[in-house]
Order: structure tokens, then sequence, then C-alpha cells
């Protein structure tokens, strides 16, 4: 089992990395584990369990990329397009992509239960897809892969939902990107570090006995 550290450890490695192969250290059927335990164990207020997941690997995650191609081309400048290739290519090249969305039934059924509560369930809901975001990006980064995350959403809703059956009810909000490391790539990051806020303007502990 897993020690406190070894999760910590991950947290702390987990970046966004954006030179990706398709190669990758675990199997398809890893991958699909890896997102069965997290539709599982990620928590939801009420357990509305209102989190969906699509799992796109090989040709499937290729033909995504495709389609986010499509439907940018007639909205992005001609001569900024080619760019926006770059940049989608650069997902393209990776593994496999993992969609996140909100099913709103379990969210309305909530919503006429509770209805002190009606107001706040969406959003409930979508802080459950947000962890379950986090846990899949630090589970794969745990087992060595490299992860970034986007939101192409809503302007792909429609191309995804109907090529992959997806209800066309259901939210997409975010769209996890995984492959293996591009040489340099993990280095590049790690020498860059993180640029954030000293923790002492965020962080506020009151009644400790350490």
């Amino acid at each position: 089992m897993a020690s406190s550290m070894d999760f910590l450890a991950a947290c702390e490695n987990r970046r966004s990395i954006y030179q990706i192969t398709d190669k990758i250290p675990i199997s398809d059927a890893r991958v699909e584990e890896i997102a069965r335990h997290n539709i599982l164990h990620v928590p939801h207020s009420f357990n509305a369990t209102s989190t969906r997941l699509v799992v796109l690997l090989n040709d499937e995650h290729r033909q995504f990329w495709e389609f986010v191609k499509e439907v940018l081309k007639p909205q992005v400048p001609e001569d900024q397009f080619p760019k926006t290739v770059e940049k989608l290519d650069g997902f393209k090249a990776g593994h496999g992509t993992i969609l996140f969305l909100v099913d709103p039934k379990p969210v309305q059924k909530l919503q006429s239960q509770f209805a002190l509560y009606a107001q706040h369930f969406p959003g409930w809901a979508t802080q459950s897809a947000a962890m379950s975001q986090y846990h899949l990006w630090t589970a794969l980064e745990a087992e060595g892969l490299a992860c970034n995350l986007q939101h192409y959403n809503p302007i792909i809703d429609q191309k995804a939902q109907g090529h992959w059956n997806i209800p066309q009810e259901w939210e997409l909000q975010a769209q996890l990107v995984f492959g293996g490391y591009a040489d340099g790539a993990r280095e590049a990051v790690d020498k860059g570090g993180k640029q954030q806020q000293p923790v002492e303007e965020r962080l506020f502990v009151h009644g400790s006995k350490a």
C-alpha cells in the first residue's frame, strides 16, 4: 500500500507537460483501471455521482484533436491558424485524452429532493469534476506519464457528442491529455520551477498544538 509520502510526492511532481509522445510506460488496461478507480472513489456531495469520463486512446485520441482543428478553423484568423495547428498537433502527439463531463440528471434529482440547497448543487458537481481531474492527473503522474489539462469546451462538445455517442445533456468541462515524456521535457519543467506566491500569504492556521 502506498504511503502518504508517496501521495504527497506525486502531488509535488505533478506538472503541466506539453512535450509528450504516444509511448507510455503502462498498458491501456492500466489506464482504464485508474479511470475506474477514479469513478468509484472520488467523492461527490450527497453522493451525487454526476461525473462522467470518456477515455480516448490511440486513434480515438488522435481523432479528437483532428475534430478540434475542424471546429477551430473557421473561428481562427487564417494567418494564425498554422500556429493553432502546431499547438493542437502537440496534444495529438500524446497517447490519450480523458474527457470530464457532468451529467445534470443526478444534480437535478438532488435539487428537487433538497430544495434548501438547490442553488448549490451545480457548483458542487463542478467541484467533484475538478477533484476527478486532479485525481487522474496525479495518478497518471505517479505512473510516470506526462499530462496537461485543456479546455476546448464548449466548441468541441457537439462534435464529440455525435461521434462518441455522448448524451447531449452532459456538459464537457475539461480534457486531460497524456502521453510519454519527450526527451528533456521533464528536465526543462523542473529547471523552471513553480512560480508561486509565498505560502505565508495563502495559508492560515489557528489552534495548532504542535
